[in-house]
């Protein structure tokens, strides 16, 4: 399945979120900029959500494309952050939580990429179902 969220891709994760001490006790929380990324992803998934969450192992292939600017070219790799497995985390997070599948552990092979683009830009999405396949294992004797 392939699927595009037309978006200005989100430059907060899920990686900072913040500590406070309450009652003297460490509490992790999002700040508002997290939660908002979080909400415009979940927002822009649920339209595409499948009829029933896919089960057993997933592969994964997304394509961070932001606005480029003046100073880039188009479809030049974007080698600032956030970083790619950041972005990952909030993104198969929204995905859990809008039912692709039940557990982003499923999610055995995995392909990124992040790049400055011309419009349209958003993040660019396929998965597929691995259940039918069988891995060849290579073995060193």
């Amino acid at each position: 399945m392939k699927i595009f969220l037309l978006l200005d891709p989100p430059r907060s994760t899920a990686q900072m979120q913040k500590i406070a001490v309450v009652h003297g006790k460490p509490r992790m929380y999002k700040p508002p900029n997290v939660l908002k990324a979080k909400n415009l992803l979940i927002s822009h998934l649920k339209p595409f959500k499948p009829s029933v969450p896919l089960e057993g192992p997933i592969e994964l292939h997304v394509t961070w494309l932001f606005p480029r600017g003046n100073r880039h070219k188009h479809f030049e790799w974007k080698i600032t952050k956030p970083d790619t497995d950041n972005l990952q985390k909030m993104l198969k997070d929204c995905m859990t939580e809008v039912g692709f599948w039940k557990d982003d552990a499923q999610v055995v092979v995995e392909h990124v990429e992040k790049l400055w683009s011309n419009e349209p830009c958003g993040i660019s999405i396929t998965y597929n179902s691995l259940q039918s396949k069988v891995k060849e294992v290579i073995t060193y004797d």
